[in-house]
């Protein structure tokens, strides 16, 4: 079976979509290109499996649309793979109507955590055959692919129409992680995503996950605990992850990864992977980076993760207001937040802060609170990089069931859920929480900052890494501009 994998392009004045392996969809002036795991797992399964797999990513490719589908034309794959987010589902069923009517012998199969919060959504409103939910697609999609060639009985997590009728085959199931190999970075293209990535200060850089997909899981606004719920962390041994580390190093000369899994795992199972990395002397070699909690980690562990090579950790601060931090479930106590910034800078570490606004019972006074504290962390030199958001309740997340339950919903048009504007009615403007998220970013201009980042600069790599924030800080801010 020829079974394509496809991002297709979607052309907006508004940037370039942030789609591919994202909790929260935005689109950027300033393009960002990750790298999407669970699909290049998929495609990596199918292969093995005897299937021809194409990677057609025309986000990444930077081709048109019209290009796009006049490549799908030519290759008449047998099934198309589609990975949607909510604000471009919309976008997603014209695509898939199109395919259909040029390729009717064709199938389609939507992937994600928007159709896994409402299957039956697309199927309805899209010439659509399959929408497969959950976060193990890729499994999911292989045991599909079987089925359709007759050689399997069709796993649970599957919904289509059988006879005019909707049908699914029952609640997704999770799989072993062991069970998968080694990503193909060549038929995944790797390249396509190994230098447009803020993640990275050295490149070529790449991504790995080797947890699905967060210990916590218990965030009300997280789109991915949709698809991965919680009590369902899984993830691989720190000595797969380590053998996965060595050949990225040695086959492919990779410089920087970050571990994209929800929370990378910590105790004892991250001590194992650091007296590895330091074992083994990939802390020479490469940047290693990950998503971190904040009071998850003690000095001694943050001291271990930077010999044993991490840079830059990725902590969700959310909001400076301890009723916000208890009422989307977030477990951690403001005071930690200092804490532990303050921690993985004595380590030698660079935390990078990601916060979000526009939260229904925060006035504008408590938006401030969160700027106070993220200025105070840059000032201070306890942070080295940031991003804020517009809070976006996601189908299928307790925050969008709470906001359904009471009423705060502005819109329920999916198109309008890309972080532009206010989605829940708040005691903020919307213009107040615009202005403020351009406050955040101007942070980076903050006089005290800049010295130090240009006293930070030892090299040609430096200079380009600084260079490179630089020009997404600006594109941020024109992404956040307010529409007078």
């Amino acid at each position: 079976m020829k079974i394509s994998i496809s991002y297709p392009p979607l052309e907006n004045e508004k940037g370039v979509p942030l789609l591919s392996q994202n909790r929260q969809f935005q689109w950027f002036k300033e393009p960002t290109y990750i790298y999407p795991m669970v699909s290049a797992c998929a495609a990596t399964l199918l292969k093995k499996g005897g299937h021809e797999v194409l990677w057609n990513d025309g986000i990444a490719e930077k081709v048109s649309y019209t290009s796009w589908m006049d490549n799908i034309a030519k290759e008449h794959p047998d099934l198309v793979v589609v990975e949607t987010k909510t604000p471009v589902v919309k976008r997603h069923w014209r695509i898939i109507n199109q395919i259909k009517e040029e390729l009717p012998d064709t199938k389609t199969v939507f992937v994600g955590d928007h159709v896994t919060a409402l299957p039956k959504e697309s199927l309805k409103n899209s010439s659509v055959d399959f929408v497969i939910t959950g976060g193990d697609y890729d499994f999911s999609l292989v045991n599909l692919a079987n089925w359709l060639d007759g050689k399997d009985s069709l796993q649970k997590g599957v919904y289509y129409r059988k006879n005019g009728k909707l049908k699914n085959s029952g609640k997704f199931v999770l799989h072993d992680l062991s069970m998968l190999p080694f990503i193909d970075r060549d038929l995944t293209r790797w390249r396509l995503y190994s230098e447009k990535n803020g993640n990275y200060k050295r490149t070529p850089g790449t991504y790995s996950m080797v947890g699905r997909d967060c210990w916590w899981a218990g965030c009300t606004f997280c789109s991915w605990t949709t698809i991965y719920p919680k009590g369902t962390f899984r993830v691989r041994s720190p000595e797969n992850l380590l053998d996965e580390v060595g050949m990225l190093i040695e086959r492919y000369g990779v410089r920087e990864i970050f571990d994209d899994t929800g929370t990378f795992p910590i105790g004892n199972w991250l001590k194992k992977f650091c007296d590895g990395m330091i074992e083994r002397g990939y802390n020479r070699e490469i940047f290693f980076s990950c998503n971190m909690r904040f009071g998850a980690l003690s000095l001694e562990e943050y001291k271990l993760m930077k010999k044993a090579g991490f840079r830059m950790l990725l902590f969700g601060l959310e909001s400076a207001s301890q009723k916000t931090l208890d009422r989307i479930n977030k477990n951690v106590k403001l005071e930690c937040i200092t804490k532990s910034c303050k921690k993985a800078k004595e380590s030698g570490l660079e935390p990078h802060l990601t916060m979000m606004l526009g939260y229904p019972w925060e006035k504008k006074e408590d938006a401030l609170k969160t700027f106070e504290l993220a200025k105070y962390l840059f000032e201070n030199g306890y942070a080295d990089t940031l991003q804020a958001t517009i809070t976006i309740p996601y189908p299928g997340t307790p925050l969008f069931k709470e906001c359904k339950k009471k009423g705060l919903l502005l819109s329920e048009d999916w198109s309008d859920y890309d972080m532009r504007r206010l989605i829940m009615k708040t005691e903020i403007t919307e213009e107040d929480v615009k202005e403020i998220t351009q406050k955040m970013y101007r942070l980076f201009f903050n006089p005290r900052y800049v010295l130090r980042k240009i006293a930070s600069i030892r090299d040609v790599e430096d200079f380009r890494f600084v260079l490179a924030g630089v020009r997404k800080v600006f594109g941020h801010i024109t992404d956040f501009s307010v529409i007078k």
